[in-house]
C-alpha cells in the first residue's frame, strides 16, 4: 500500500485539460526566455508531453530591456513553427506578447498601434515588480476604450499587494482578468506569492492559468508536481478557467 501511494505521488503532472498555455517565453533570443532554437524545441516537446495542444507564447515588450515589435515577434514565431513542422511535432504554436505597462505602452496606445492579442481582444499585460504604475487605472481604462481586454499576468507576484489586497478588488472592478502562474502553487516565487495565489483562488479571481515558462528548470517543476496537477484539475472543475476556449 505504501509503495503504491509513493508511486502515485511521484507521477508527473498532466495538464492536458488546459489545452492551451497563454504565457511563456519560447521565441529564441529576443527576451530572457529561450536563448536558441534548440532550447525552444526541447521546451515545446515538454509541453506536448504534459498534454498541451496549443501554445500562445508571449515575449516581453518593454521600453528599457526588450523593445520587441510585432515584426520581430512574428519573424521568430515563423522560425519556431517551421522547425516544429520539420520535426513532426504536433502542437499549435502562436505568438502574442507580454506588455509592461510603461511609458512605451501608453505611447503605443495613444498612437493606435495594433497590440498583439492572445485571442480576439485579450492582451496580456504586466506591472513593475517594484511599484505599480501611477496611472494604472487610466491605462486600463484607455485599453478598454481602444477595444482591448486587459489580462494581468501573475497578479500573485506583485508583493506590494500583500498588505492591501483590496487592490485586487479594484483591478477586477476596473475590468482586469487575471492570469495566475502555475509555479506559484508550489512556492517557486516564494511563500508570499504562493499565499497570494491561494487567496486569489479562494476569491474566484483566476481566469487563466499560465506556465510563464522561461527555462528547463520551470519545465522540470511542472513535470514533477502532483500539486500543480491537482490544482489545475480542481480549478477546471469550477468552470471559471478560460484556457480551454482559446
Amino acid at each position: 500500500m505504501f509503495s503504491l501511494f509513493k508511486k502515485k505521488e511521484s507521477s508527473p503532472a498532466n495538464l492536458g485539460g488546459l489545452r492551451c498555455d497563454i504565457h511563456s517565453h519560447l521565441i529564441p533570443g529576443i527576451d530572457d526566455g529561450s536563448p536558441d532554437l534548440e532550447t525552444s524545441v526541447r521546451l515545446i516537446r515538454g509541453f506536448i508531453e504534459l498534454g498541451y495542444k496549443k501554445i500562445i507564447t508571449t515575449p516581453h515588450v518593454n521600453a528599457d530591456t526588450f523593445p520587441n515589435t510585432p515584426a520581430i515577434i512574428h519573424a521568430g514565431q515563423i522560425v519556431v513553427t517551421e522547425e516544429l513542422r520539420r520535426q513532426g511535432m504536433d502542437i499549435g504554436f502562436h505568438a502574442a506578447a507580454e506588455y509592461l505597462l510603461d511609458e512605451r505602452f501608453t505611447q503605443l496606445l495613444a498612437a493606435g498601434e495594433p497590440l498583439l492579442t492572445l485571442k480576439d481582444n485579450l492582451v496580456l499585460v504586466e506591472l513593475s515588480f517594484a511599484v505599480p504604475a501611477i496611472n494604472l487605472r487610466e491605462i486600463l481604462f484607455d485599453m478598454q476604450l481602444k477595444g482591448y481586454q486587459p489580462v494581468l499576468a501573475h497578479p500573485e507576484r506583485y508583493l506590494y499587494f500583500w498588505p492591501n489586497r483590496k487592490w485586487y478588488d479594484q483591478l477586477r472592478n476596473a475590468g482586469c482578468l487575471f492570469q495566475l502562474n502555475l509555479l506559484s502553487f508550489v512556492g517557486h516565487y516564494g511563500r508570499e506569492s504562493r499565499e497570494l495565489a491561494e487567496y486569489l483562488v479562494k476569491k474566484q479571481y483566476v481566469d487563466f492559468l499560465g506556465t510563464d515558462l522561461h527555462r528547463a528548470e520551470h519545465m522540470e517543476e511542472l513535470r514533477s508536481s502532483t500539486k500543480i496537477h491537482r490544482m489545475v484539475r480542481d480549478l477546471l472543475l469550477t468552470g471559471l478557467i478560460k484556457n480551454p476556449g482559446l
